[in-house]
């Protein structure tokens, strides 16, 4: 480990910024097929030359690092490819040629089965098994391990990955190899970025100029429109903190912002938008602190368990700060439900010629208003923001909206977890799912993202560690009674 953390400190992981790439062919027929198969083959040639090859197992200790420079053109080379799918490309390429060698472990498997049936010292058995662990290392882990050691190596990595994500996203690549690899870097990164080398920053008004300005362009949930705003959320009855790596101070990795109430928020524009009470804090109007926002500034850092480990530490540090504080809870986006929910209004029309999600006092009183047939004339309305201008539209709207939410939360799963991305987040921490809160963002992006629906996810201290058990590894999900109530309305009054 000394090691370890004599090289990651020893080296700048962020301050190092790749050039602009420059354009450069695209991989395409026709007439650029030729030059398409140039550079296809220039990839060949430098995935032979900068991947290292695996050392015999005997040797694996002794067999030097290769040259600095086979790491640097690999660096080099991508960073030179200006298009996605170029880069694409050289992944796939890296991913499917230079994976793990399956002869090696069927020979290896082979050897630990056999000495398995046959009465042998344990140190012989315990070697086999440790050259099958050799033998499933694929070749490509030694490419990023050596470029992890150069100025600005784990910058690129994260580049790389963000890239691979990218890529991945937009179908450029596909397929079992490309997924592995993923999962390859996603866990050295975990290890390099691991809760013992970040260390936790709070963002004042007297931070630096050059954080304040990467903590605004990295709000990625409510953005800052300008230095004013900037000013609030970080200003009294506000905190604001990030993970920086022990290797590079001052460089925001995920951010989180909290407010300093005196009850647990239900309306996120009370939060961004309104002056705090008094320009100095007073202890006694602090009852709650509100977690209403945490990014990632990162992408190639995407499941890397950063937000979780943010959250544990501020919520001690807040502790700390404030002694008598007690109650904790976030004011959560809910990103996916209006698609969620013009998706099964759509599918359901098909199916059924009406919608089954309204009781039928509910689809008259739409009808009536919209002037034409529910699901038709609910979907139009939904998918923009001009629904909210109607009074009678936002009163009939409130009781089956809060409904099906509350199950699109609580009931429906991805593999048995939650199938929003936030609400996983923060059972997985162990929060309970407390609150849905009617028009608590009246924001464009908040209506049409989440018809304005906003939700709190409550961290009570004592029960968190049990209710992250509880979701982890039976999938269950701690609900207050207001949540319940609603689920079991849905159940009555829609149909999926």
């Amino acid at each position: 480990m000394r090691g370890f953390w004599t090289a990651l400190t020893g080296r700048r992981l962020f301050p190092l910024r790749l050039p602009p790439r420059p354009p450069g062919p695209r991989l395409s027929s026709g007439p650029a097929a030729a030059e398409a198969g140039a550079l296809e083959r220039a990839m060949d040639e430098l995935l032979r030359r900068a991947v290292p090859a695996t050392p015999a197992y005997e040797l694996r200790e002794k067999t030097p690092a290769p040259a600095e420079g086979q790491c640097a053109d690999f660096v080099s080379f991508y960073g030179g490819l200006a298009e996605a799918a170029e880069r694409a490309e050289l992944l796939s390429r890296l991913a499917r040629g230079f994976g793990v060698d399956h002869g090696q472990v069927a020979e290896q498997s082979a050897g630990v089965l056999q000495l398995r049936q046959q009465p042998r010292e344990a140190a012989v058995l315990l070697q086999a098994e440790d050259r099958l662990r050799y033998a499933l290392v694929p070749r490509y882990r030694g490419l990023f391990h050596h470029i992890s050691k150069l100025d600005g190596g784990v910058r690129f990595l994260v580049r790389l990955r963000a890239d691979l994500l990218e890529a991945q996203a937009l179908k450029l690549v596909e397929g079992p190899h490309v997924r592995e690899m993923n999962g390859v870097l996603k866990g050295m990164l975990s290890e390099w970025f691991s809760s013992g080398f970040l260390s936790l920053e709070r963002v004042t008004w007297h931070s630096p100029c050059e954080v304040l300005q990467k903590i605004s362009e990295s709000e990625a949930v409510h953005p800052v429109k300008n230095w004013m705003d900037m000013k609030r959320r970080v200003g009294p009855y506000r905190r604001c903190y990030f993970f920086s790596h022990c290797a590079s101070p001052e460089e925001p990795l995920v951010v989180l912002h909290v407010a300093l109430t005196n009850r647990i928020s239900s309306n996120i524009q009370a939060i961004v938008k309104e002056c705090p009470p008094s320009e100095t804090e007073e202890g006694s109007q602090i009852s709650a602190a509100i977690f209403y926002s945490i990014s990632l500034t990162q992408p190639g850092l995407q499941g890397v368990e950063l937000g979780t480990f943010l959250v544990k530490r501020v919520l001690k540090e807040l502790q700390r700060e404030f002694p008598h504080l007690g109650t904790f809870s976030s004011l959560s986006p809910i990103p996916g439900f209006t698609k969620w929910l013009l998706g099964l209004l759509n599918s359901q029309a098909k199916e059924h010629g009406r919608s089954e999600l309204l009781t039928d006092s509910e689809c008259k009183e739409i009808s009536e208003i919209l002037g034409g047939p529910v699901n038709e004339t609910l979907k139009v309305s939904l998918s923009s923001s001009e629904w909210v201008k109607s009074e009678k539209l936002v009163r009939v709207l409130q009781a089956p909206l809060m409904r099906l939410c509350a199950w699109y939360l609580y009931g429906e799963k991805h593999r048995g977890y939650a199938l929003n991305p936030v609400a996983n987040f923060h059972l997985q921490n162990g929060a309970v799912l407390w609150r849905l809160n009617w028009l608590a963002d009246t924001s464009l992006k908040g209506i049409t993202g989440s018809c304005g629906l906003m939700v709190n996810y409550r961290y009570y201290l004592e029960e968190t560690a049990a209710n992250s058990t509880s979701y982890l590894c039976a999938k269950n999900i701690k609900a207050s009674e207001q949540v319940l109530s609603l689920v079991a309305q849905f159940h009555k009054n829609s149909k999926l």
